[in-house]
């Protein structure tokens, strides 16, 4: 009986290398995908379109920088020209970090509230919250979140919604908008915040988006959260000072951050999307079969300097 059994493990340590050669492998993770996707499938962003925030270093002397990448029309233009003559004018350099509300939102601008904004900003009108619908260059996705819009998908590279009339950008994690007060106020763009929690999808087509953080998301999202309503810091020492917010195309060259975004009209994204909504790689048990439009977001990552 020994014999024969040591027999047959010799036997199935001689098949062992064949039959794993001939063995299926595993689907690659959406991590995968995006690391083979050739060159030819990202598209480099623009110096003109990302937004530089220096704030002051942290405890330890540490340099702290949050780049943003601004909205390309059709959507928030007038609020997003507004931010460019405010970041030409420097108008943010000495006003800080005011408010971190845990699962939801950090918050910046002028803490006074006081401080004269440059001339010429628009007063832009809430019509301006949604744009008419680009028939024909969304791309769709698996998504299975219908409650805040019937339609979900990206256009150049940005998660949207629209319905038979038009089409918005959504509240995902690291998206930028304006805060504002009651309506019919607008916001100018001077007080910005970014989502740092829970998707909150119930703020789309209410408030304008006009961005999203693609660098340095952790300096906003480990910041102490704020005690008083809302998340406000009280006092002004727990405030993070902002030193500079510049346009990353008025820095000198070899300051200015470079990324490149996953073309959302690639192969490489449509795999990688389907690979988000219905994950098949080794840990999952059974695929999803969709994807809220939040939980397929678009791979960004840095290009080092040439």
């Amino acid at each position: 009986m020994i014999d024969r059994l040591l027999a047959a493990a010799a036997a199935f340590a001689l098949a062992s290398p064949a039959a794993a050669q001939e063995a299926p492998s595993a689907p690659p993770s959406p991590g995968e995908i995006v690391d083979a996707a050739p060159a030819a499938d990202w598209v480099a962003i623009a110096p003109s379109d990302l937004l530089v925030m220096d704030l002051a270093p942290d405890a330890a002397g540490k340099s702290r920088r949050v780049v943003i990448q601004l909205m390309p029309a059709p959507f928030s233009q007038g609020w997003i020209g507004n931010i460019r003559k405010l970041a030409a004018t420097h108008w943010w350099d000495g006003t800080s970090i005011n408010r971190v509300q845990d699962n939801y939102v950090v918050q910046w601008g002028d803490a006074t509230e006081k401080k004269p904004l440059p001339d010429g900003l628009m007063a832009v009108p809430e019509s301006a919250y949604l744009s008419e619908r680009q028939r024909g260059t969304t791309t769709w996705l698996p998504s299975a979140n219908g409650t805040y819009a019937p339609h979900h998908g990206v256009l150049a590279g940005w998660p949207v919604a629209w319905n038979a009339d038009a089409a918005w950008p959504v509240h995902c994690y690291g998206m930028v908008g304006v805060g504002r007060s009651l309506s019919p106020d607008t916001g100018s763009g001077a007080e910005l915040y970014t989502v740092i929690g829970h998707a909150p999808r119930h703020l789309d087509r209410n408030i304008a988006l006009v961005g999203r953080v693609i660098g340095g998301i952790e300096h906003l999202s480990s910041l102490p959260r704020g005690t008083g309503a809302l998340g406000f810091y009280e006092e002004d020492a727990q405030r993070v000072p902002i030193a500079a917010i510049r346009i990353a195309s008025e820095l000198p060259a070899s300051a200015q951050p470079r990324f490149e975004y996953l073309s959302t009209e690639s192969a490489s994204f449509a795999k990688y999307a389907d690979a988000r909504a219905n994950r098949r790689d080794p840990f999952f048990i059974r695929p999803a079969g969709g994807a809220d439009i939040c939980n397929i977001p678009v791979p960004v990552r840095p290009v080092a300097a040439k």
